[in-house]
């Protein structure tokens, strides 16, 4: 491509959100380019949302088959889901990804882009200056928990943990969330015999249910989940020799490696923050349309992990079209017409399990914490007729939290193989603020275990 030292909008990092901004941008009429020191596509693509997912379909494809009478050879090849893992991150080549930027006419500069002052950004040595807006979205890094001994001992994390070329015999996880439970369900499926260590309960900013479900359906695989402990120590033999954990209740793991899964750090510490009189090292605090509020003038964006308001792929790329179009709104001389605030009332998420999590909005605790007025409405998952046709055996919960002043539904959370894709009508309810005496007219396809949803109504009263 050819490159030019000014451009109408300069992103940093071309993961999903920095695609959408200049994608955006562009389209609206202005010109773009993005800056890339890695992969363009960036985590979700080649380290995260594509490989991981890649690796548990076939572990939940198969456990849903063995769960259905009259199926057989439901059984893992698991080289055979290495090599389809590796397809879906396009072989760590981001050649596609390169000619979509091309197609959407982008200019791409690979290299470390630094702030260097006000909507001026440096890489390899060539300065660009924006007209309108510089904007971050350079993602988050895997942060590394400060046990004795864990950083020398090389851990994984989530980027090698998804994209292993072969199973370990023997791994530790560190960290009951998302990444932890996730990575504890592929890993043991393809033959790991896996020690997942959390320090309180799984799944902690979900419902308690949904937790629960998900350790016992852990134990059940084999994993030996090991909740309310802490890793205090971390010792590996050697360069490549076993690991041994130490733990707070005196007992001790062997592995051959240890995943660090405890949260993400925002990745800004050397891009040049300190330039524009911000912290080096710290997340992008934004307003509704994800302009940096402690940076002067007006200019400074920032979308996706780096912002710190929701850590999914899909709400950076939400994210970013807003960004995108008020970039474009004010260098037309106007102010946006639309801001982002699902961030903050209607997000959804789904934790690829066995069973499932899905949910949207927040949790009951959540809600009372905020002072709502709310009523929780608790179903059995597995009763409805659709669960039942879905697995012989289906276990399950679904809670619906309903804001009672409004009467709509401002949270749900559903707990059960295929729970994935029953969030996003729940999305729509709690984004639309659909009242339930409307919401009850969507009337639910038999059998299927979007029946779920009438069952709660009706629960709930009407």
């Amino acid at each position: 491509m050819s490159v030019t030292g000014e451009y109408d909008v300069v992103v940093i990092g071309a993961g999903p959100a920095g695609e959408n901004i200049a994608d955006r941008a562009v389209r609206k009429g202005l010109t773009a380019a993005i800056i890339e020191s890695e992969l363009v596509g960036g985590e979700c693509s080649y380290w995260a949302c594509m490989p991981s997912k890649a690796l548990l379909r076939p572990v939940t494809a198969a456990d849903d088959a063995r769960h259905v009478e009259g199926v057989q050879g439901a059984t893992l090849d698991p080289a055979g889901v290495l090599d389809r893992r590796d397809g879906f991150a396009s072989h760590w080549k981001d050649d596609g990804q390169v000619q979509w930027l091309a197609g959407a006419h982008i200019d791409l500069i690979r290299g470390q882009g630094r702030l260097t002052g006000p909507k001026t950004v440096s890489v390899n040595g060539t300065e660009l200056r924006a007209r309108h807006a510089v904007a971050v979205a350079t993602g988050s890094d895997a942060l590394i928990p400060p046990v004795p001994g864990l950083a020398e001992a090389r851990p994984w994390t989530s980027r090698e943990v998804t994209s292993a070329p072969a199973a370990p015999r023997r791994l530790a996880i560190i960290g009951g969330g998302v990444v932890g439970c996730e990575m504890a369900t592929a890993w043991q499926a393809l033959g790991t015999q896996v020690t997942l260590i959390a320090r309180g309960r799984l799944l902690a900013s979900t419902e308690e249910f949904a937790g629960k479900l998900v350790g016992d359906g852990l134990r059940q695989a084999g994993v030996d989940v090991r909740a309310g402990v802490s890793a205090t120590a971390v010792h590996r033999a050697g360069d490549r020799g076993p690991v041994t954990l130490t733990l707070d209740d005196g007992s001790t793991v062997e592995a051959d490696e240890v995943l660090a899964a405890t949260g993400r750090t925002p990745r800004t510490t050397d891009i040049g923050l300190d330039t524009v009189g911000l912290e080096p090292g710290s997340w992008l605090d934004v307003d509704s349309t994800m302009r940096v509020t402690a940076a002067e003038g007006g200019w400074l964006y920032a979308t996706g992990d780096v912002n710190h308001l929701s850590l999914l792929t899909h709400m950076g790329k939400y994210q970013a079209r807003i960004c995108g179009d008020a970039i474009a709104a004010r260098a037309a001389g106007r102010e946006p017409a639309t801001t982002a605030w699902a961030d903050h009332t209607a997000v959804p998420q789904v934790i690829f399990t066995q069973p499932e999590v899905a949910s949207v909005g927040p949790t009951a605790d959540q809600a009372r914490a905020a002072g709502r007025n709310i009523r929780v409405v608790d179903y059995d998952l597995g009763a409805v007729a659709g669960s039942k046709l879905f697995a012989d055996g289906y276990t399950g919960q679904a809670r619906m939290v309903v804001d009672e002043d409004r009467r709509t539904m401002i949270g749900a959370t559903l707990a059960g193989p295929g729970a994935g894709e029953l969030i996003h009508a729940a999305t729509v309810a709690v984004a639309g603020q659909v009242p339930l005496d409307r919401l009850w007219h969507a009337v639910p396809s038999y059998p299927t275990m979007s029946e779920i949803w009438l069952r709660l109504l009706e629960t709930y009263g009407l």
